[in-house]
């Protein structure tokens, strides 16, 4: 009561009119509106997975197409010499990590080729000494850390005329040694003789009679498989340039640079600088070499294009095929459906690795390897998509935005690609999305147990790099360690982002993040 009569004593003044002459309507929205994809690209920016995941596809995908044109090798290239080597980038060998050195065993045989390829060449062979020991036999092995690039040293070469001169030509013009001085380790019963024009030798020991033995030095210690020369000048390569002159000699030693032969020359290169003048870069492998002597960087880069590009072309047509068989399959339902979803039934019963088998034994030779299995993929892959739409169509056939289009007289085509398509748009690019991986890891399958041979002079796969590799796992794990590491974060980053493409595109999840 109480507060009932102070009210009834509140002034006059004290009450006012709120708008008396303004209009009340809602206020205009600040913001742009936010249609479907941009809603579900919000979203997935939050899944910093997927984020991530998508972010290793992409430099995956760019790796794959890039690399193989700025690379200076490609699947064909291959080197006898340098096979098997281990990775190596100069920038950080520097540091001493990715120098492409590993660990070696050597007898003393070994121990002194190897360190005196390091004095001959001018280059580092045995990076360090970790070890010595000696056997029950009073034999001495050496342990050591080893350039498996300059460990090469020496090989030989058959050059034609026009080859000799040209590698001669580049010697002169770069100052850069590559023919070395013809080897002879054991003793032989031949003399030098006439070298003029036609044969040329090198003859250590002039008084030398008997064949097949070892040659020592004069402190009784064998001398390797080269010969290293005390008078750089006298024993340069130009001096000894077959123009008819017989050579330089040092003491009893003759250095003799080429063997001419019918063919051509016979000379004995430092096989560093003969892969440098030949190839026009310097050796190096950056994920190292396989047992072809091909450079692994460039044939991972080249196979994952040829995954990439398999994966997207079977996920699109496999879309195509699906999409339009589920849609018919979902919107008109009845007897269509029934007849339609048996076929499926019937095709995804067939096993895929049987389909891609009987295709490669008996198309193979006729339509080629690789469309036989892009004909594999295609035969049975798309039920799963046709599945997919099927389901999306049955749930939103019925909504009352179908039914209130059809009322006013849309036609089935339009109702189709209109009205129930696009809003089960974000399951199937879901599903189209993670059937990439799918596709990558049965080639990679099928190539690794043989079954598929994408291997040829120009071309590769993840699969046929993994099967090559396989045998090589204890000695040189190397070969195979990229191409699985490379298919292994292909396979989890695909699976991330499809979980959140998934989450995205999920209309039931709007808000549930707020």
């Amino acid at each position: 009561m109480m507060e009932e009569r102070n009210l009834m004593n509140i002034p006059e003044e004290k009450f006012t009119f709120a708008q008396r002459d303004a209009r009340i309507h809602d206020t205009k929205l600040e913001t742009k509106p936010i249609g479907y994809f941009k809603d579900a690209w919000l979203r997935f920016k939050k899944n910093k997975s997927a984020v991530v995941a998508f972010s290793l596809i992409v430099i995956l995908l760019l790796f794959a197409i890039i690399v193989p044109f700025v690379s200076h090798y490609d699947v064909s290239f291959r080197d006898g010499f340098y096979k098997t080597v281990l990775p190596k980038n100069n920038f950080f060998a520097q540091f001493g990590i990715w120098d492409g050195c590993t660990k070696k065993q050597e007898s003393q045989g070994g121990y002194d080729y190897l360190h005196a390829i390091g004095q001959e060449t001018g280059r580092t062979v045995v990076v360090k000494d970790i070890d010595h020991t000696v056997d029950a036999n009073g034999l001495p092995y050496y342990t050591m850390k080893v350039d498996s690039y300059a460990m090469v040293g020496f090989t030989y070469a058959n050059l034609s005329e026009k080859d000799y001169n040209a590698l001669m030509d580049y010697q002169d013009q770069t100052g850069v040694q590559v023919i070395y001085p013809l080897q002879q380790t054991h003793k032989t019963n031949y003399v030098m003789g006439n070298a003029g024009a036609n044969f040329w030798y090198k003859l250590k020991n002039e008084d030398a009679t008997s064949a097949g033995e070892a040659v020592y030095d004069e402190n009784g210690n064998y001398i390797p498989n080269y010969i290293t020369s005390e008078n750089k000048e006298q024993a340069n390569y130009r001096s000894l340039r077959i123009e008819g002159d017989n050579g330089g000699e040092d003491g009893n030693t003759w250095y003799v640079y080429a063997q001419k032969n019918q063919s051509g020359y016979k000379v004995r290169v430092d096989y560093f600088e003969y892969f440098r003048y030949k190839n026009g870069v310097e050796p190096e492998f950056y994920f190292g070499t396989n047992i072809y002597g091909q450079d692994i960087f460039t044939c991972l880069a080249a196979g994952a294009r040829l995954s990439f590009l398999l994966a997207f072309s079977v996920s699109l047509v496999n879309f195509l095929i699906g999409a339009c068989y589920g849609a018919i399959e979902g919107y008109y339902g009845g007897a269509i459906d029934i007849i339609m979803e048996r076929i499926s039934d019937i095709l995804n019963s067939v096993p895929f690795i049987v389909v891609a088998t009987l295709f490669q034994m008996h198309l193979a030779n006729k339509v080629g390897v690789l469309p036989c299995l892009l004909f594999a993929f295609v035969l049975t892959g798309w039920v799963g998509m046709a599945a997919r739409v099927r389901m999306q169509f049955y749930r939103f056939k019925g909504q009352e935005y179908v039914l209130a289009a059809r009322t006013l007289g849309a036609s089935d085509a339009r109702l189709i690609f209109k009205h129930i398509f696009p809003n089960s748009l974000g399951t199937i690019i879901t599903g189209s999305v993670l059937a990439i991986p799918g596709v990558i890891f049965s080639e990679s399958m099928l190539s690794y147990l043989g079954i598929v041979n994408l291997e040829t002079s120009s071309l590769t796969s993840i699969g046929t790099m993994l099967s090559n590799g396989q045998g090589y796992l204890s000695t040189f794990p190397h070969i195979i360690l990229f191409p699985a590491l490379f298919i292994s974060i292909l396979e989890i980053s695909f699976n991330l982002f499809g979980n959140g493409l998934r989450d995205a595109f999920n209309p039931s999840l709007r808000g549930a993040d707020e």
